[in-house]
């Protein structure tokens, strides 16, 4: 937690760190692989998360965030939703993806050097 002095990250990027943040992360993910409803979008973050289900009050209020700003959109299919990225989700997603490539990258060869250090 910053001090009184330290400020937070200003970058876009850094939402995403947290934990609502991430899974706005797994939607555009998801939804970057092939268009989705919100149904089964849920169903396979659900998979990846392990047995947590998402409900539809998780879902759709992250769904209508990344909707207003602009990097996913909607084609009606009778009464479903089918989402899929905006040119800007596209671009956002490759920020992302090389954003969490750095930062597990970096905490996994810290992970290896704690093990390294805890059998000495």
């Amino acid at each position: 937690m910053p001090g009184k002095n330290m400020k937070r990250p200003q970058r876009l990027e850094s939402q995403y760190l947290e934990l609502r943040g991430f899974l706005s992360f797994l939607i555009l993910h998801e939804v970057g692989l092939r268009k989705l409803c919100g149904e089964d979008l849920a169903k396979k973050i659900g998979r990846r998360k392990g047995a947590m289900l998402l409900t539809p009050g998780t879902i759709y209020p992250a769904l209508k965030e990344l909707r207003k700003k602009k990097l996913i959109k909607y084609k009606k299919n009778g009464r479903k939703k089918i989402y899929e990225l905006t040119d800007e989700g596209k671009k956002e997603l490759s920020v992302l993806y090389k954003l969490f490539s750095n930062y597990f990258y970096g905490l996994k060869h810290r992970i290896k050097r704690m093990d390294y250090i805890s059998k000495e």
